[in-house]
């Protein structure tokens, strides 16, 4: 009866606190709602501190988990400090062990805000390789900022420049007024050639590859000529079924339909971990970091690339041995 109770929730009574009262004064179930999942945590990323209050204090266990987490974890990853504060108040314990053994408190301490939990006597701190990792995940995210990237691929590959990309891929120039006649309008070219056109800019650490209107970039054949003696991480922001990753080391798919950007996940391990916090819903940021690419700005995402250039025709998803 409770889950039914909570059908037909709308996002927005999430921040409604009598909304919520009244669905769990008319038998909501506190511990479950119709999805499946439990109320607490939905509440700690999408709801307001003031709903969280309130199912916080009908539940068993305010530190119940739903896929390892907690509703504190929640909280924390998606940025909702108002909500990890009312979770506190009402009890949640910042230094539970969770995924890859990182606490919502020891994880903070890498993220932007530091300061939110007091690091009580005998919990460890940030590693030193942790504290370098935190501190170049904010100065990557402050570098690219922010800018709409839905529709967009990219591939960063380590460790070599735009020219040697360029001879690896064995692409050739662009006619310039080809060029202009997409730029001025990419979804009314065709789709056949415009896949085909990438631009391509060194940056420290390696390089990126770049498309703003679809794939093109992080098909698995480009990726597997880009990365013969090193490494690259592709993303495609499909608008329709979100991010989508696949890693190619020396040429070789070693993962795909993979979430850069989403998680952490369980079964990740503790770098997994604190890179997904690190980068959460910043899939490109979290690419570059991947293969090791240090770019200073925003440029190989949104700007003019150092090379436009075109493919030559192939299948591009033919990459297998």
């Amino acid at each position: 009866m409770g889950g039914g109770i909570w059908e037909g929730m709308r996002w927005e009574e999430w921040r409604d606190r009598e909304s919520v009262r009244a669905r769990l004064d008319a038998g909501a179930d506190p511990e479950s709602w119709s999805s499946g999942g439990r109320p607490l945590h939905q509440a700690a990323f999408a709801g307001s501190p003031e709903v969280v209050a309130e199912i916080a204090a009908r539940v068993a266990d305010v530190d119940a988990l739903q896929e390892g987490v907690t509703a504190l974890w929640e909280a924390l990853v998606y940025g909702r400090v108002d909500n990890v504060r009312a979770l506190v108040a009402a009890g949640a314990d910042p230094w539970l062990p969770q995924l890859g053994g990182w606490s919502p408190g020891r994880l903070a301490l890498a993220g932007p805000t530091p300061e939110l939990f007091e690091l009580p006597p005998g919990q460890p701190g940030l590693t030193e390789p942790e504290r370098r990792a935190a501190d170049e995940g904010a100065r990557l995210l402050s570098a690219l900022g922010e800018f709409y990237h839905d529709g967009m691929s990219v591939a960063c590959v380590a460790g070599i420049d735009a020219d040697e990309a360029v001879r690896r891929l064995e692409a050739g120039e662009v006619d310039p007024e080809t060029l202009d006649e997409l730029l001025a309008d990419p979804y009314d070219f065709d789709m056949d050639e415009s896949l085909l056109i990438v631009g391509v800019t060194t940056v420290p650490g390696g390089c990126v590859v770049s498309q703003a209107w679809g794939y093109g970039a992080s098909m698995p054949g480009v990726l597997k000529l880009l990365t013969g003696g090193t490494r690259g991480y592709g993303v495609y922001a499909n608008p329709k079924s979100g991010n989508q990753g696949r890693i190619f080391r020396d040429g070789v798919a070693e993962g795909w339909d993979l979430h850069p950007g989403g998680g952490p996940y369980q079964g990740d391990g503790p770098e997994e971990v604190l890179a997904s916090y690190l980068y959460h819903v910043e899939p490109m940021a979290y690419a570059c970091s991947w293969a090791g690419l240090r770019p200073e700005d925003a440029r190989a995402f949104t700007g003019t690339p150092d090379r436009w250039v075109a493919l030559p025709d192939g299948d591009y998803w033919d990459w297998k041995e």
